[in-house]
């Protein structure tokens, strides 16, 4: 018995459907930008210290602060502050010693350890 070729349709759909299928089993992985940095470490550290009292983030629930500048895009900004170089390094730094960068400033040091900081910034550089 000879068999009929499968319409080019067909082959189209169920390479298709296997695609999907292999997808499905897949999980975006977000890399960071900051060395030894964790994004989901760093967005329940910037919860867990209340950043959001003085910024607004996305991202994070009831981040509304107004006194400090919103930190929507700040992944994305050439400088941190108004006028540090926005780099993985600089940002620790900001986030640990801020009146080290900028004297006088009104960002509060937070008491974070080394590591907490690259965490916060690896989360702060997804906000584009």
């Amino acid at each position: 018995m000879r068999t009929l070729p499968t319409p080019p349709v067909l082959h189209r759909a169920a390479l298709a459907l296997a695609c999907v299928a292999a997808l499905a089993g897949c999980k975006e992985e977000r890399a960071s930008n900051v060395p030894g940095g964790d994004i989901d470490q760093g967005l329940r550290l910037v919860t867990q210290y209340q950043c959001g009292a003085c910024h607004a983030i996305p991202g994070v629930q009831g981040a509304a602060g107004d006194s400090g500048p919103s930190l929507d895009y700040i992944g994305r900004l050439s400088y941190i502050a108004g006028g540090i170089p926005n780099s993985p390094d600089n940002m620790v730094r900001w986030l640990r010693v801020p009146h080290a960068l900028k004297p006088g400033t009104e960002m509060p040091p937070m008491g974070l350890t080394e590591q907490e900081a690259r965490h916060m910034a690896a989360y702060l550089y997804t906000l584009r």
